[in-house]
């Protein structure tokens, strides 16, 4: 879906549902077929960093929102993306210290589309791992509703989670 010009509509923002008319990326039919394919090897070729932090928030374990993983989006393949939250995480190795430039500009172009960006070192991940989870906690936090309930309200069940059930 474009409007005039080859402009695209931005992502869903924290709230909207993904109702009529709320901007669904569909890249399989619209990639070309390499980014497809570099897209697969990023997957199958993950870095120690990117695989700790996989499974910490696949399968919605973090505030139950959906992440994927080497995601395409555009022109460009997000380490780890969120559609509903409209957030990309990325994982920098030192490589990303020389390229300054070409993350800038890409970082401008996902915040036009509506994408909030989260940069990360690799290093900070695997040494900082709370403090990496809680800065995406808290911005997902925010582009939800209302607080969910970590824990069951007192009695039965929480009596279970303290004696290891």
């Amino acid at each position: 879906m474009e409007r005039r010009g080859g402009e695209q509509p931005p992502l869903p923002q924290a709230g909207e549902g993904r109702g009529e008319g709320a901007y669904i990326p569909t890249p399989a039919k619209k990639l070309p077929p390499d980014l497809r394919t570099f897209a697969r090897n990023l997957r199958a070729s993950q870095t120690d960093a990117e695989a700790l932090l996989w499974g910490l928030i696949r399968n919605r374990r973090l505030l139950g929102f959906k992440f994927r993983r080497q995601y395409p989006l555009d022109a460009y393949i997000l380490d780890f993306f969120c559609l509903d939250a409209a957030l990309a995480i990325e994982l920098d190795g030192g490589q990303h210290a020389e390229q300054q430039s070409y993350d800038d500009k890409r970082t401008r172009h996902l915040e036009s589309r509506g994408v909030t960006v989260l940069r990360f070192w690799n290093n900070e991940m695997l040494q900082q791992t709370e403090s990496v989870l809680e800065k995406i906690y808290l911005t997902l936090a925010s582009r939800t509703p209302s607080s969910p309930t970590l824990l069951p309200p007192a009695g039965e069940g929480s009596q279970n989670l303290r004696e290891g059930e």
